[in-house]
């Protein structure tokens, strides 16, 4: 018998317990591995905005009615620039806690103008019925719709055996025709476009749509220029909007748990649970 064997067959099963077992080891800094930066608007400091002039892709921004800082998650690629150069202590920090996974684009963004309605319409609570169907086996079909391969490497991290993502009963499958949640990486480009479209229309209803990382869900550094590309929603309705640079595995996994309902959203009006 090769070492290799044996050492696999002694180690025993390596599979993470968490998100089964919210309680196991280490579950909190799974989902963390995201560090997206935690934005405190209380805590900042007005007439600043240096986080604002250093920011490449415009996540953070002033406010027009009363010169604040606004934040939007959906367009921040981890790079920490904000972090580094903020002189105020608690006003941006890098965080390891929760995962910023969300049904709803506002949700993202953290501004005194987000006025987003608290009440669940008939709409929302209907498709949270339908979603939840998917609790005990999802098929997901990904498209590369012009990512730089950040994405798609975390995405394979998911079939490993720490992650183990077919414990979960969720599963990728290569046709349209057996997918229930298309998963988007990249900014949408032209030339991706129609395949998108194609690939959405030949999903059986209900089908539903997932932006990963921040090139799907705002194009971010490549929504200007002549190669520039769309985020998901400008071409097809969202349902679970997943920012980073990359997400992590455990962030997917939070965004895919969340999108069938078996745990509940950590950030709301783009405040994470613990700001």
């Amino acid at each position: 018998m090769n070492n290799w064997t044996l050492k696999g067959l002694t180690a025993g099963k390596v599979s993470i317990k968490w998100p089964k077992d919210k309680n196991s080891d280490n579950s909190q800094s799974q989902q963390g591995l995201l560090q997206i930066p935690l934005f405190n608007s209380n805590a900042c400091q007005n007439n600043c905005h240096q986080c604002v002039d250093i920011c490449p892709t415009q996540a953070l921004s002033l406010e027009t009615n009363n010169n604040t800082v606004a934040m939007d998650y959906g367009r921040c690629i981890n790079c920490q620039a904000c972090v580094e150069i903020c002189p105020v202590d608690g006003a941006l920090d890098p965080t390891w806690k929760g995962s910023y996974a969300s049904l709803d684009r506002n949700d993202l963004i953290q501004s005194s103008l987000n006025q987003k309605k608290s009440i669940q319409t008939e709409a929302e609570i209907v498709g949270q019925r339908v979603r939840s169907r998917f609790r005990g086996s999802l098929h997901i079909r990904h498209i590369d719709a012009g990512s730089c391969n950040g994405c798609e490497s975390e995405l394979q991290g998911l079939l490993n055996p720490y992650y183990n993502l077919h414990r979960l009963g969720i599963f990728f499958t290569p046709s349209p025709r057996f997918a229930d949640l298309l998963l988007i990486t990249g900014p949408v480009v032209p030339q991706m476009k129609d395949i998108v479209l194609r690939t959405w229309q030949a999903m059986p209803e209900p089908r539903f749509v997932f932006a990963a990382g921040t090139c799907a869900v705002s194009a971010a550094l490549f929504d200007s220029g002549y190669a520039k590309g769309d985020g998901v929603d400008a071409i097809l309705p969202v349902d679970l909007y997943l920012p980073g640079c990359p997400p992590s595995p455990a962030s997917l996994i939070h965004g895919l748990y969340l999108f069938t309902g078996r745990t509940d959203q950590d950030i709301k009006d783009g405040k994470a649970n613990d700001n």
